[in-house]
């Protein structure tokens, strides 16, 4: 009787764990993480306790990801404001007694350990505006489009101030998303683009000298062989010394040799690309887009404004990770300092991004129900 009991509790759990979880996210999120284990490894050859504690890091993700998938909608509405107007004090905490590391002033100390309160902002800012526009939803006027800009502008501009021009890219991307998809106007998005283009001058002198740097470099990476275009010449000879099917797994000799920078982090692309060449990068891709896919698929399906937008945003949160970086690392973007998703080593980012997950399980799990 004891063992029946015990065996019925464990179908019950198990039935509770897959009933949140999408099947087709769960498992394309879990293969490029596998194919991050595999990578990391590599990179961090030297020093194998990266992979223990990008394990530790999965963990910790995985467990915020369930948690996020077992909410509802409704109940990730409510927690919009308070998480929103929180990350901003964070943000303004980071500003005031945040550590300083490598000129930029990041991370928050909390108890024993820390974090970058930056990366929270990439989940909350969709969700802020996302219920903005919910609540708005029968009257949308072009003020309410102004208010969204403002709550868009203040984070972003206090990342960017820390400076981390990567982090504050990716929140004003997801922010600019969710404007997009409460239907701003084509005609008000040309003038945005004409008056972007008008401000590069004005914008430009505002960059520190290093991001300037990374811009120029961009466009000739020569002329700083050892400095500023570093980064840009070594992970670009590694992507294209991969030839069509690499070099093999543990055999990169731009990796193993130590040449190519962050190899662990924001250059992983670059080990993966050497070691396994363009059919593995297609492979990448080709993982990245049905990810991208199956998040559009349930954002068109949600029941409400608020989930659809959320959604949208999220989903395309995963593509403009994967763009910047692997556009930077070939040498086409400026070197702005965002992860692989799923991929790069780190603790935040990845539990950043199976929060993101876990939102669009939640969304999917509750696509039948009715909101009264």
């Amino acid at each position: 009787m004891a063992l029946d009991t015990a065996q019925l509790t464990i179908r019950r759990a198990a039935s509770r764990f897959t009933d949140s979880i999408d099947g087709p996210l769960f498992a394309l999120s879990v293969v490029l993480v596998g194919i991050g284990l595999v990578t990391l490894y590599s990179a961090s050859y030297e020093y194998p306790a990266r992979v223990t504690a990008q394990l530790a890091n999965l963990a910790v993700a995985f467990t915020a990801m369930w948690l996020i998938a077992q909410a509802s909608p409704q109940t990730l509405m409510r927690f919009a404001v308070p998480v929103y107007f929180f990350g901003i004090l964070l943000l303004v905490a980071v500003a005031l007694f945040g550590d300083v590391a490598n000129g930029a002033r990041r991370w928050l100390h909390v108890g024993v350990t820390r974090f970058q309160p930056s990366e929270m902002m990439k989940i909350a800012m969709p969700l802020m505006l996302a219920w903005y526009f919910h609540r708005h939803e029968a009257t949308l006027r072009a003020l309410d489009f102004i208010v969204a800009g403002l709550l868009l502008l203040v984070p972003v501009l206090l990342i960017a101030r820390q400076p981390d021009l990567g982090t504050a890219v990716l929140v004003l991307a997801a922010g600019c998303y969710v404007i997009f998809f409460a239907g701003l106007s084509w005609k008000v998005i040309a003038g945005l683009v004409v008056v972007g283009i008008g401000a590069l001058f004005p914008l430009w002198g505002m960059l520190h000298d290093y991001q300037r740097r990374r811009v120029l470099t961009l466009l000739d990476p020569t002329t700083d062989p050892l400095g500023a275009g570093y980064h840009i010449i070594q992970s670009t000879i590694a992507v294209g010394s991969g030839g069509i099917l690499g070099k093999g797994w543990l055999r990169g000799t731009q990796t193993h040799l130590e040449f190519i920078p962050e190899r662990h982090t924001d250059f992983i692309f670059a080990v993966f690309s050497e070691e396994f060449g363009l059919a593995g990068n297609c492979v990448l891709l080709l993982l990245y887009l049905l990810l991208i896919a199956r998040g559009l698929m349930i954002a068109a399906n949600a029941p409400t404004f608020f989930s659809r937008l959320l959604a949208g945003a999220v989903t395309l949160i995963f593509f403009t990770y994967a763009f910047v970086n692997m556009g930077m690392v070939s040498g086409i973007l400026p070197v702005v300092g965002v992860p692989l998703p799923f991929v790069s080593y780190g603790g935040t980012a990845l539990a950043t991004l199976f929060v993101g997950i876990g939102i669009l399980m939640s969304i999917h799990r509750h696509r039948k129900l009715v909101q009264t």
